[in-house]
């Protein structure tokens, strides 16, 4: 429900402040025009925000105020971008990346006992929309009349605000011997047992939402950052959730592997028993920090463009 306000609000705040902006900011319908259709790649890092690993403190896994910078992984995108209007703008893209927890990565008591770990890959596709709050794109023109040259300098700068939709697929795996192993053949909740958590899909719907500014390198290049916040429908992307299962029920059914990784806490052992609180109700979330290049593909639109800026052969674009 936070998150939810806080999306609510933002979006709110975002549609005020477009909405008694100037249109002065683009000199001609051109200069957006343009640049309809391009080619994204990005690369960056990602953080868990779930039950494992996060900050000394008692976890808020769904919030950035929980980022663990030593469980930082890295990831990569690809996408397309369609600007159907000066303001909007839509973008489908595929995003991988691995996540990571690590308890032991935390000083926070009960956590650092518990000794839980995990990383992921996450491959999300996902489908966004685009507000384009601040903008100034003004291309430049070389003039050659009489013998006079004269150049202005293009402008191409953009601050933006998106939300959409997504699937992901994860596989988390957990550290058994010193190398890793996957967690959801091994049932560490009793899944499929008596009393056992509830079987899971190793997929979960997104919402992802964010905000980036961009600015141009040339007419056809232009590089920016993102940061996005995706909120999903699951809880077991590190393969926690629910109680502790009987350790001796799980070795009987799924062997020595399952009844370790279900368990293996540390210190406090008396804390982790049988029946006793192993994750939380919270559905993971992650968020990723992407630098992102994009390449114009206009090619007709910008061929057009060029052709109607000339009068008679005494001007050049």
């Amino acid at each position: 429900m936070k998150y939810l306000a806080n999306l609510i609000l933002l979006i709110a705040v975002t549609f005020t402040f477009t909405a008694i902006s100037q249109h002065t900011n683009f000199n001609t319908q051109r200069n957006w025009s343009l640049n309809k259709k391009e080619i994204l790649f990005g690369a960056g890092a990602t953080q868990f925000l779930g039950d494992l690993g996060g900050r000394n403190q008692i976890g808020k896994d769904y919030s950035l105020v929980d980022l663990d910078l030593p469980s930082t992984g890295y990831g990569g995108m690809i996408g397309f971008r369609y600007r159907f209007h000066p303001y909007w703008a839509t973008t489908s893209s595929l995003n991988v990346g691995l996540l990571r927890g690590d308890d032991a990565q935390t000083q926070e008591v009960i956590r650092n006992s518990r000794n839980l770990n995990f990383r992921s890959i996450i491959v999300e596709l996902s489908q966004r929309i685009e507000l384009i709050i601040i903008a100034n794109e003004k291309y430049g023109n070389r003039y050659d009349l009489r013998g006079h040259s004269k150049k202005m300098k293009d402008k191409n700068f953009q601050l933006y605000a998106f939300g959409g939709i997504g699937i992901a697929y994860f596989n988390p795996k957990g550290k058994y011997n010193g190398s890793w192993t996957a967690l959801r053949p091994l049932h560490t909740e009793g899944q499929g047992l008596t009393d056992g958590a509830k079987e899971t899909l190793p997929v979960t719907a997104t919402v992802p939402a964010g905000i980036g500014i961009r600015m141009g390198i040339n007419r056809m290049w232009r590089i920016g950052i993102e940061a996005t916040y995706v909120k999903t429908f699951s809880d077991y992307i590190d393969d926690v959730g629910t109680t502790y299962y009987d350790r001796n029920l799980l070795q009987t059914f799924y062997g020595t592997e399952s009844a370790v990784m279900s368990n293996p806490s540390v210190n406090n052992t008396t804390w982790f028993g049988t029946g006793q609180q192993r994750g939380d109700k919270q559905k993971d979330a992650y968020f990723y920090l992407n630098i992102v290049v994009a390449r114009n593909i206009t090619y007709k639109d910008y061929a057009k463009q060029r052709r109607s800026y000339k009068w008679k052969g005494r001007y050049k674009f």
